[in-house]
């Protein structure tokens, strides 16, 4: 949910600003893919089942199951399959999350992380939660991130889910795109993307800490 609408005669300004505050030429790169001006808007109809289907086909190349339901009759992710009456920005959210939890949490309810917005069954994932704090903020903004990034690579309406997640929410204080930068740096540096903002297949092979 954005928390500051932001009126659609602002948003280039907006981002040029937030560009010109990024120090690293990486960042500018990742957010050209991400700010494409068309794909501000979600996909509606035809182009909405198409992506639907192609973040489907996304997930059961990386192995995940999918169950014919919506995240409120249970979990988004119940450790082998995803809830896959959910938008394709949260199916490629949730695939960024497969991608980014320790090998023991990727059979965890909801990746150990506690329960996401849609989540019905809320207590079951409360109790099976194994990461908080900082920790978990950490690995929300990089799923975030990373999965936004899937759908500027897949074509998708990006910069939608880059507004929807409040990545430009006081874009002109210095510090947002510094943590812009911190979280790509993040991702990188764990190959789950490249030099230029593209996201990798590489699945996590570390356990958490």
């Amino acid at each position: 949910m954005i928390l500051t609408p932001i009126a659609p005669d602002r948003l280039r300004a907006l981002l040029r600003t937030f560009a010109a505050a990024l120090a690293e030429e990486s960042a500018r790169r990742a957010l050209r893919r991400i700010t494409r001006p068309a794909a501000a808007a979600r996909a509606r109809g035809h182009y909405a089942a198409l992506h639907h289907s192609q973040a489907m086909a996304l997930a059961r190349s990386f192995g995940m199951g999918l169950a014919p339901r919506p995240p409120r009759a249970g979990y988004g992710w119940d450790g082998r399959a995803l809830a896959q009456r959910m938008e394709a920005y949260v199916l490629l959210h949730e695939i960024a999350h497969f991608q980014l939890a320790a090998p023991s949490r990727r059979r965890c309810v909801d990746f150990g992380l506690g329960p996401g917005p849609d989540t019905g069954n809320r207590t079951g994932a409360e109790r099976r939660a194994t990461r908080f704090g900082l920790a978990r903020e950490t690995e929300e903004a990089m799923a975030s991130l990373l999965g936004i990034l899937w759908e500027a690579e897949m074509g998708h309406p990006a910069l939608a889910s880059f507004l929807d997640q409040n990545w430009l929410e006081g874009a002109t204080r210095p510090a947002v795109a510094r943590h812009f930068e911190t979280v790509l740096r993040r991702l990188r540096a764990a190959g789950f993307i490249t030099a230029s903002g593209r996201p990798t297949r590489r699945l996590r092979r570390t356990p958490d800490p």
